[in-house]
């Protein structure tokens, strides 16, 4: 039997994958590294971290697996979204990485839609927000502009990853579309954005496609992961690209709900001409010559996290979710807004912080735990609703991460989008997705249709109950309300909270 290894580097933690070519997942490890916060709205990680945790987990699965290195054909990559990593001439890392969810960019956000206005939207298909690499680019322009002077190719974080594996510099077209300097129908780096703010257009990474056969792994990677030298390493793509193809989000009319750090709805997309006037992302998919668009909530199971945390760091999660099935529906009256550290769709706001409304005396911890749960979920359901208004069917939903790990929580949402939930029987996410891309560039498939077929098996169904459907909607009005009532207070307080 042969195998391959899919590499997902996440926002917390990186997580391997052994898979044989049956689809069956024999083994998986994960290692967790830190994030760097020197002050609030600030989210930076030392990419030395990704490589030394990744050989490590490398490492376990060889060991733990029993496999023998040689069966072990190849590997590929999911990873992080729009994360900045700075190269030297030497390709030494200039300073740690400022990741997707770092909200300090709000005036480089603004010089973007002053100095592209419309254009910015026509070339990558994406509004300006702080999330995207661009705009942190720019940060460092500004604020560290001799690091900027030194930087001899940018790259995001599985990249870097895959460069200290492999010593190749590469991008493929999937994560590059999250950089906002992705001419993204036309499948090249602009050069009218790169112009326009004076970039060098060398910092750009050469472009691939995510199957692509970049190298193979360095004597000294090998030796320390106990990989073959011969092991063979395809591009990979964005974590949300990967996570479409994990889940089979390949053909027009499939959606997929992932809540992990961060919460997507996400719809496979044919159209590149398609237009949803920024409201969405639109994304080159990982299947060659596709696309997807997608809404983002930026703390999803973050928010629940923070709750625990917080609030009830003793218990688990089994025991939270227990105690949120014996509140009602609507939390007793409570609704959350998962604002933690901003919001991607629908607001673009990077000051909106979250609230609880509506708290009474009566009201106890499992209601604030499935008022956490619900307003992720009402979240979520603002890219669905925008989706449908553009004449997208949606009506069958793949979920994927935290929230599919949870019977109520697949339930709720069933229950708000008003859809069929699906849960896969073995679901690994975007691991499974770089596992399918490895999978297919050597060739033991076809296309990544066909890898879907052999890997992936659908599970338990959860129905829309026509009660539950019609509480929900008055909730979510509720939920709807909050935003525009509570917007200019929370400007006010995360000004005063970061005044100078």
């Amino acid at each position: 039997m042969k195998y391959v290894i899919g590499v997902d580097l996440g926002t917390s933690s990186v997580k391997v994958i052994l898979v044989d070519q049956k689809g069956t997942v024999l083994s998986t490890v994960s290692e967790d590294y830190p994030l760097i916060q020197p002050q609030p709205g600030y989210s930076e990680q030392n990419p030395e971290e990704w490589v030394e945790k990744t050989i490590v987990a490398l490492k376990r699965l060889v060991d733990e697996s029993g496999v023998v290195p040689d069966d072990i054909e190849g590997l590929s990559f999911s990873g992080q979204m729009h994360g900045l990593v700075l190269l030297d001439e030497h390709h030494q890392v200039i300073r740690n990485a400022i990741l997707w969810n770092d909200t300090r960019t709000t005036p480089q956000c603004k010089k973007l839609d002053q100095q592209l206005g419309g254009k910015l939207l026509e070339i990558t298909k994406n509004p300006a927000l702080e999330g995207f690499t661009l705009p942190k680019i720019l940060w460092v322009k500004e604020n560290e502009p001799e690091n900027l002077q030194k930087t001899s190719v940018f790259l995001l974080p599985k990249d870097y990853l895959r460069y200290r594996l492999t010593g190749a510099i590469h991008m493929d077209y999937s994560d590059a579309a999250g950089t906002l300097l992705l001419d993204v129908v036309n499948k090249s780096w602009s050069t009218d954005i790169l112009r326009t703010f004076e970039l060098p257009a060398s910092i750009c990474p050469p472009l691939v496609e995510t199957a692509d056969f970049v190298g193979t792994i360095l004597a000294e990677i090998a030796e320390r992961t106990g990989l073959s030298p011969a092991t063979k390493v395809f591009a990979g793509g964005a974590d949300n690209a990967c996570g479409a193809i994990g889940a089979g989000i390949l053909s027009e009319g499939t959606a997929l709900c992932s809540i992990g750090t961060s919460g997507v709805f996400l719809s496979y997309e044919n159209d590149k001409n398609k237009n949803f006037g920024g409201k969405v992302h639109l994304f080159n998919h990982g299947q060659r010559d596709s696309y997807y668009t997608m809404g983002v909530t930026l703390a999803a199971g973050y928010s629940l996290s923070w709750f625990k945390d917080t609030f009830a760091d003793g218990q688990s999660f089994n025991e939270l979710l227990e105690e949120a099935a014996s509140s009602e529906i609507g939390a007793n009256g409570l609704v959350f807004t998962p604002f933690l550290v901003g919001e991607r769709t629908p607001y673009a706001d990077a000051k909106i912080r979250a609230t609880f409304t509506g708290i009474d005396s009566s009201h106890k911890k499992g209601d604030f735990t499935r008022a956490v749960m619900e307003g992720i979920v009402f979240s979520i359901n603002e890219s669905v609703g925008i989706f449908r208004n553009y004449g997208k069917t949606i009506d069958t939903v793949i979920s994927i991460g935290g929230g599919a790990k949870s019977d109520l929580w697949l339930q709720i949402q069933a229950d708000i989008f008003n859809a069929k939930v699906v849960k896969l029987q073995s679901e690994q996410g975007p691991g499974l997705g770089a596992a399918m891309i490895a999978a297919v560039g050597l060739e033991w498939f076809t296309g990544l249709k066909e890898c879907a077929d052999r890997f992936i098996q659908t599970g338990q169904v959860y129905e829309p109950k026509p009660e539950n459907v019609q509480r929900y909607k008055e909730y979510y009005q509720v939920y709807k309300d909050i935003y525009p009532h509570t917007v200019a207070i929370n400007h006010q307080l995360f000004d005063l909270r970061n005044k100078k």
